[in-house]
């Protein structure tokens, strides 16, 4: 059972300017072999193109936008490969985004792809698409699926015990 959860900082502001973000895109369902070779290009594609670096400070707190002059942060990252895979023509209702617990036991965010076959994790610590049991994360807090606008509580993962 997961309940509801208020957004990451940065997530809301983000909704507003990005409508394909919040809202549902419809696509025909991939099948799972398709649909993992995209998830796979979509990944290293993203991941080689855009360099690593932290958003400048700001008062609104952390800002969640599409990578701006080729750098961006994890949550950056991820956007982008939503917005390629939606484009591409992956269904957006298979997408969600989702804070885990990361290396140096630090907040990251990921991009989940839901598939047949089960949950894939796109990370930009990554070039492998990653079933997310796999992944050695916790996760915390993912965005809902279908009510994209709204998060829900997700603990999973090898720390998921000390957050219940």
């Amino acid at each position: 059972m997961t309940r509801s959860i208020g957004a990451p900082v940065g997530f809301a502001a983000a909704c507003s300017k990005y409508k394909w973000l919040c809202g549902r895109v419809a696509a025909q369902q991939l099948h799972d072999a398709a649909g993992i070779a995209l998830l796979q290009k979509v990944n290293r594609a993203v991941n080689g193109r855009i360099i690593p670096a932290e958003d400048r400070p700001s008062p609104l707190g952390d800002v969640w936008t599409l990578p701006v002059a080729g750098r961006g942060d994890c949550e950056d990252y991820a956007l982008q490969k939503m917005k390629d895979l939606i484009d591409a023509g992956f269904p957006s209702n298979r997408l969600a985004l989702s804070v885990v617990i990361g290396p140096h036991d630090q907040n990251h965010v990921v991009l989940i792809a839901r598939t047949d076959g089960g949950d894939y994790v796109l990370d930009n610590l990554s070039s492998a698409v990653r079933l997310w049991r796999t992944t050695g994360y916790t996760f915390l807090a993912t965005q809902d699926f279908q009510s994209r606008t709204g998060w829900r509580v997700t603990l999973a993962g090898p720390r998921a015990g000390e957050f219940s």
